[in-house]
């Protein structure tokens, strides 16, 4: 048995329940709300109503027992609730890897799109249940619910990549997307959230 730094964990079966969108065994769990998305959404004054007000779970991330260490395969499934803040849909915060590694994301359940830039191109992928949506290795990478339902996927992704979600809060996501009546509106990033 080759030696590693850090051992490795037992294999193991985890189940997925596809109607409750949870996995067993289960890891940590994590819940965003509209208060924890400060900065990304273009209208600031609504994010601040919103957040003040009934502020609202935006997103959930259930993941598996599997570490977030080098050589590691964690997986985790996150289901974003469908809204929009003055048009622009919700979305997860949206991250970079640090150090640089692939990722792939299988869709489950609802409509949504995958947002990817690299600090120049902007990348836009629709997903669907049963899509995979791959992001290579330098990409920053969100999520946005373009549908009327929870939009869900599953992620996996080499637990030595790490996040980074002030890069995006630096640099943008080169578009922000808003609903349309068919499908999404892709608009030019304005780095900068503007007040009313």
């Amino acid at each position: 048995m080759p030696q590693f730094h850090t051992p490795p964990i037992s294999p193991m079966a985890i189940s997925f329940d596809a109607e409750a969108l949870t996995l067993s065994p289960e890891g940590p769990t994590l819940t965003r709300r509209m208060s924890d998305l400060e900065g990304l959404f273009l209208d600031a004054d609504a994010w601040a109503a919103a957040s003040a007000g009934e502020n609202p779970v935006v997103y959930t991330v259930v993941s598996s027992p599997v570490p977030e260490v080098d050589r590691e395969l964690p997986q985790s499934i996150t289901t974003i609730m469908p809204g929009d803040t003055s048009g622009e849909l919700w979305m997860t915060k949206g991250h970079q890897h640090p150090n640089h590694q692939g990722e792939i994301y299988l869709a489950l359940k609802g409509r949504g799109g995958l947002l990817m830039f690299d600090g120049e191109r902007t990348e836009w992928l629709d997903m669907l249940p049963g899509t995979i949506g791959y992001i290579p290795p330098g990409w920053a990478h969100r999520s946005v619910n373009t549908g009327d339902e929870p939009y869900a996927f599953l992620a996996v992704y080499p637990g030595g990549a790490g996040h980074d979600y002030g890069w995006v809060l630096e640099h943008g996501m080169g578009a922000r997307a808003y609903r349309a009546s068919e499908g999404v509106d892709l608009r030019a990033y304005s780095a900068t959230p503007s007040a009313g």
